[in-house]
């Protein structure tokens, strides 16, 4: 009995000590000291601040804000470290007297951190400027500059001096072949305030682009004060213009044209009646279908009709006259050059989207030409007509004759492009320069007609730069009418007649080779004003940049 009552407490106090109703195996230990908390438990995380660790007390809360909103100001104290790089910040500057299109196309090239800010404005209206009236005001002056045929660099480059102009210095314009647009953002803590607007008719009027780059040169002349009523004024003024020359004078270039390209290839008096009579025919049907409202495709393909037609029947009528100078100066009138080297050069300076659409409205106004050509040939074929391409080859050397025939085919261009009087001079002569290259370097030292092209093309870019910045207008004056006795058109007319007379392959050889010489044009012209502002290095502080898009990687 003893011995079970003394087992008996022993139990009790063993279940007492291990009941798992109060205790388990997260108990705290006896003797552990825990500070006493709340009545309720709390909840904590492995994110939770240790205990005795200080930690600063955050700022006062603020209300949330946007991109847009007022950014607090900081003291220098508290201000980031600054990074300035081991060559130091290069200081921007830019030349005074150089032509405001080198100096805005440098600015453009830059970051928009890194231009400088404008000078002061004196014609700006207190308040500052209202800003929508002159972004309506650079993108009509785009308008006119694109629609004219200007390249996609220089528009841009006359949208944003007019923007500096007038104080707007944080100005992106966007020139694509249709559509101009143009963004302001005053600050960092504003809105942008963009605008665009579409370009629906193009127009070819050299005048009227000088016009455009007089107004540009006057709002960028820190000495000149144009007010918007005022720029608005002169450009209401330009497009109420009209054009120097009438259309009677309009055609009569045009035959004297083709008439003096047909001598370039050998043709005689009679081929150049012959020639001249047949694109102001082909003139004459194309303005007929541009009053009905055909589109230009058709316009070409009708204008390239009469001149094919007047070679063939003369071939036709075994009279001994060329027919294929007939025929080439017919589609001298007709070949795209403007737009060709518009193309091109928008290419080689990052404007790959303006690049690509000018470049196939060239294809498709050359298919238009192709297409009327070849249909007229195709039929004098079919009847009997006897065209040699290889008989056609021989060319005469006569240098005189040709050089003044170049010479009346740039001045009958400049009137087709309808330039000013005081120009048509200047590019008769660099017309006649071109030739004279080109036929010493092709006739006389044997070399490649494309590297002879090239050169002459390279040429004309060089004098056509140097000029527009003596006169500080724009180049395609200059440029445009003088590589007219440079087009492609004899290769262009020898593809045709031999796709004509079922001899594909080597037609398509004579059509690369017309390409070639189209691509050594332009990449020649484009190359020579590179030269000549390479040469005068105007327009940046040092180095020129890059092009736009590429920044030289």
């Amino acid at each position: 009995m003893t011995q079970t009552e003394d087992r008996k407490p022993r139990t009790d106090e063993a279940r007492t000590t291990y009941d798992p109703e109060i205790t388990s195996e997260f108990a705290i230990p006896e003797g552990l000291g825990v500070l006493k908390g709340g009545g309720e438990s709390e909840t904590t995380s492995e994110f939770a601040v240790p205990e005795g660790l200080q930690t600063p007390q955050p700022p006062s809360p603020e209300p949330e804000g946007s991109a847009f909103s007022l950014p607090n100001t900081y003291s220098a104290q508290d201000a980031p470290p600054a990074f300035t790089p081991a060559t130091g910040m290069p200081a921007v500057s830019l030349i005074k007297d150089a032509p405001w299109q080198d100096r805005m196309r440098t600015m453009l090239r830059m970051p928009v951190t890194e231009r400088p800010a404008p000078e002061p404005v004196q014609r700006a209206e207190e308040g500052g400027p209202a800003i929508p009236r002159v972004l309506d005001l650079t993108l009509r002056i785009g308008e006119l500059l694109l629609a004219g045929g200007e390249g996609a660099e220089d528009v841009e480059a006359a949208m944003f001096a007019v923007c500096r102009s007038y104080g707007l210095d944080r100005c992106e314009p966007n020139v694509t072949f249709t559509l101009l647009s143009v963004s302001h953002q005053p600050s960092l803590v504003e809105d942008p305030v963009t605008a665009s607007r579409t370009v629906r008719r193009r127009g070819t009027d050299y005048t009227r682009l000088a016009a455009v780059f007089r107004l540009v040169d006057d709002l960028t002349d820190p000495e000149t004060h144009v007010s918007l009523e005022e720029a608005y004024r002169r450009l209401a003024e330009i497009r109420r213009n009209r054009h120097p020359y009438p259309g009677w004078a309009l055609t009569l270039a045009s035959g004297l044209l083709a008439g003096a390209a047909s001598v370039l290839v050998g043709g005689d008096l009679i081929v150049f009646v012959a020639a001249a009579v047949g694109a102001m025919l082909g003139d004459r049907l194309a303005w007929l279908c541009a009053g009905r409202g055909l589109p230009e495709f058709y316009q070409f393909t009708v204008a390239a009709m009469p001149p094919a037609a007047i070679g063939v029947a003369f071939a036709l009528a075994h009279v001994d006259v060329k027919a294929s100078a007939v025929i080439t100066g017919g589609l001298f009138a007709l070949l795209p050059g403007r737009a060709l080297v518009a193309g091109v050069q928008d290419g080689l300076t990052g404007f790959y989207i303006t690049a690509s659409a000018r470049l196939l409205e060239v294809m498709y106004f050359f298919v238009g030409i192709v297409t009327g050509v070849l249909i007229v040939l195709y039929f004098g074929v079919k009847v009997g007509g006897e065209l040699n391409p290889d008989t056609a080859l021989s060319i005469s050397e006569r240098p005189l004759v040709q050089i003044g025939a170049s010479m009346l085919l740039s001045l009958t261009f400049a009137v087709l492009l309808q330039q000013e009087r005081s120009t048509v001079l200047w590019v008769t002569l660099n017309g006649g320069v071109a030739w004279s290259v080109y036929g010493a370097m092709h006739y006389s030292a044997g070399i490649s007609p494309v590297a002879s092209t090239a050169v002459a093309a390279g040429l004309v870019g060089l004098f056509g730069q140097l000029l527009s910045r003596y006169r500080f207008a724009s180049a395609l004056p200059y440029t445009t009418a003088a590589i007219g006795p440079l087009l492609p058109g004899s290769a262009t007319y020898f593809g045709l007649l031999n796709m004509a007379q079922n001899e594909v392959n080597k037609g398509l050889v004579s059509l690369a080779n017309a390409a070639s010489l189209a691509m050594a044009i332009a990449i020649g012209v484009n190359l020579g004003s590179e030269i000549s502002r390479l040469t005068l290095r105007v327009g940046s502080a040092g180095k020129r940049r890059a092009a736009k898009r590429t920044r030289g990687f």
